[in-house]
């Protein structure tokens, strides 16, 4: 054990080397680390820094630089001078050398989570030999390393497809055939990760003890939720009988995808699943998390049932540490995405703002995907005029929570559901908060971003290419300073995973398992719980009495429609929607369609409310899923490039 502790150095490098870089980097190697890893588990102290050092690699999901999925989808879109490495993503700049947000070798801006996985393989060979630590103690932070392992590996799945396993690290006398490594066939790696989230889960506590220095931590409901996330992912039309990668094969023949699964055998997958949401639910519930509820902190505070409404749709999110959450990514805090989502001149007394940049801008294709205010689609909607969408309208004393009293603006923005303004903040919305309580005051905050207003652009890249900002995203508490430049902001640990997930989630596999209507009953009882805390019927009320598609619940077709929206809807902004269109193959519909928003440049309500081009995005098939980078085929002739990427 001595021996191959103090080989780990060179091992670590000659897996580089032969696996994922360069001989360059081999060549730097000296004797001095060799007695690293002997000292890191000398004592419970460095072996704890080594723990939180396999929680470095943890993806920065709160980071504007550091998630895929933040821009690489359409949720958002950025001013044209951007060079965000997840925006490149989004405008189809995707390339095979020097990928964008390159998680296999930690480039471009994405961690490197094969250094994280090989760490991971460090601190389990070597936890045991710690002396002053006892058993139980060992056996937890085993489990929760043993998760980040999953949780690694299926992050690198969910971007390449099959991928290289390191279940072990090498040993230093390993030959080339065996540092040389495949990729493994993409069921496979699935059933690994779920192989060792099981062996995680007996070793995690349910609950952290110490909540104020162990918030963060692995605990069993956190590993239930990620099975139940990647069964769900595995079942997936992207990974399940995907006929678009027949013949994706290793240079050895051994195909990557099980493309002959045909469609009778697609819903056990789904099925396993199903029953993996419910065991994440279940836990979850018997250990408190519940949706969560906004209740004013002060008995003094009265607000309206619509502010209430909307406080629970944006605190479930922003709001640490609520009932709701499950995992939160503390390595992850939200104070530079809250001032991106956050519009200039909120606070009349001054519109400097300097801590916002305000650039982070929903499309107008987004903003059609809410229901109107009776929880239907507003093309499905029979009372509800969609071919007048971009008419003008004036808001009414009826709508002064939502709307500046008084305010011209476009129908589109009139007689929407409750996370329509819980979410979005845009020209004329009032923006509750920011030092304000009373939700019936007059001098509420509002966005007036029409050209010379407060929140117009006044740079080349602080201003929403759109004309709309993620208020959901935004702590009501953040406060923007009368004078000056200040900007107070309450920065929340990033929600990886809320409870209303697991519920969409749920009703996905039960509806996709089984065509029958016990599953359907199930599946909708679940969208209801999440329908009823957002202020909207029931689904079946909804659509019987006010869609033209009043049997659309009834039928699975039908229903899946309306799980994916509401998915869409209630997860909005929180960066599922990237890799929801992969795993269910509609990106090259959804992706394909224009980037559009207001017309900046005008003064008028008139001339602002104008459709206007801001980009035509593409995506292909290939864009699934990530090339490898050309380098990293050559240093490793073993490795096959991802379809698509051949010849690029």
């Amino acid at each position: 054990m001595k021996m191959k502790k103090r080989i780990f150095s060179i091992t670590t490098l000659l897996s580089v080397l032969l696996l994922f870089g360069s001989c360059d980097k081999f060549l730097d190697v000296t004797p001095d680390n060799l007695a690293t890893i002997d000292y890191a588990f000398r004592l419970r102290t460095a072996a704890e820094s080594f723990l939180f050092t396999c929680y470095s690699y943890m993806p920065s999901h709160a980071a504007t630089g550091g998630n895929p999925a933040m821009f690489g989808a359409d949720e958002f879109w950025l001013p044209p001078t951007s060079a965000n490495n997840s925006f490149a993503l989004g405008r189809g700049n995707q390339r095979v050398v020097g990928p964008y947000m390159n998680a296999w070798q930690g480039l471009n801006g994405c961690k490197d989570l094969y250094q994280g996985i090989r760490d991971c393989n460090v601190f389990l060979e070597n936890i045991n030999t710690v002396p002053d630590m006892n058993d139980a103690e060992k056996k937890r932070w085993s489990a929760e390393v043993l998760f980040l392992k999953a949780y690694y590996h299926y992050y690198l799945v969910r971007m390449y497809g099959p991928v290289v396993l390191i279940r072990e690290n090498l040993p230093v006398n390993a030959g080339p055939d065996e540092v040389k490594m495949p990729r493994s066939p993409v069921d496979e790696c699935f059933a690994y990760i779920l192989s060792l989230l099981d062996d995680a889960f007996p070793g995690l506590p349910e609950k952290v003890s110490n909540e104020l220095q162990e918030l963060g931590r692995i605990t069993q409901p956190i590993c239930l939720s990620l099975k139940a996330k990647v069964l769900v992912t595995a079942a997936s039309d992207l990974f399940n009988g995907n006929q678009d990668y027949r013949g994706f094969a290793n240079k050895d023949g051994t195909l990557l995808f099980d493309t002959e699964i045909g469609e009778a055998g697609k819903p056990a997958k789904w099925q396993k699943a199903a029953q993996a949401c419910k065991a994440a639910i279940d836990s979850c519930h018997r250990l408190g998390h519940e949706l969560y509820y906004y209740r004013p902190a002060f008995s003094t505070v009265k607000l309206t049932d619509s502010t209430l409404t909307q406080m629970s749709i944006r605190n479930s999110v922003c709001e640490r540490w609520n009932s709701e959450i499950i995992w939160a990514n503390t390595n992850s805090l939200t104070s530079g995405l809250q001032g991106a989502a956050t519009p200039r001149g909120l606070n009349p007394a001054n519109t400097a703002n300097s801590g916002m940049s305000g650039s982070m801008a929903p499309p107008l294709k987004i903003i059609e995907m809410f229901y109107s205010e009776n929880g239907v689609p507003i093309k499905e909607d029979n009372a509800w005029d969609y071919n007048s969408r971009f008419n003008i309208m004036e808001a009414k004393a009826e709508d002064a929570v939502y709307l500046k009293q008084g305010y011209l603006t476009a129908k589109m923005n009139f007689r929407r559901e409750p996370r329509y303004y819980a979410d979005l903040g845009f020209d004329g919305s009032v923006w509750y908060g920011m030092g304000h309580e009373d939700d019936r005051a007059a001098d509420l905050f509002y966005v007036a971003c029409k050209r010379g207003q407060p929140a117009a652009a006044v740079n080349m890249t602080g201003y929403s290419t759109t004309g709309y900002w993620p208020k959901k995203l935004v702590h009501f508490k953040n406060v923007v300073a009368n004078s000056g430049n200040t900007y107070t902001v309450d920065n929340y640990p990033w929600p990886v995973i809320r409870l209303a997930d697991l519920y969409l989630l749920y009703a996905e596999a039960l509806n996709e398992a089984e065509n029958s209507a016990a599953n359907r009953d199930e599946a909708i009882s679940y969208l209801d719980k999440i329908r009823d805390r957002a202020g909207l019927l029931p689904v079946r009320t909804a659509w019987l009495n006010h869609s033209n598609r009043p049997a659309k619940p009834e039928s699975q077709s039908g229903l899946r429609e309306i799980v994916r929206q509401e998915r869409t809807i209630e997860l909005m902004f929180e960066f599922q929607r990237f890799w929801d269109l992969r795993r269910w193959k509609t990106a090259t519909d959804d992706l394909n369609r224009p980037v559009t928003g207001w017309d900046l440049d005008q003064e008028s309500a008139e001339g602002y409310y104008r459709e206007r081009l801001v980009y035509e995005q593409k995506f292909t098939s290939r864009d699934y899923l990530w090339p490898l980078n050309e380098e990293t085929i050559l240093a490793n002739k073993n490795l096959v490039q991802n379809p698509g990427w051949e010849s690029n």
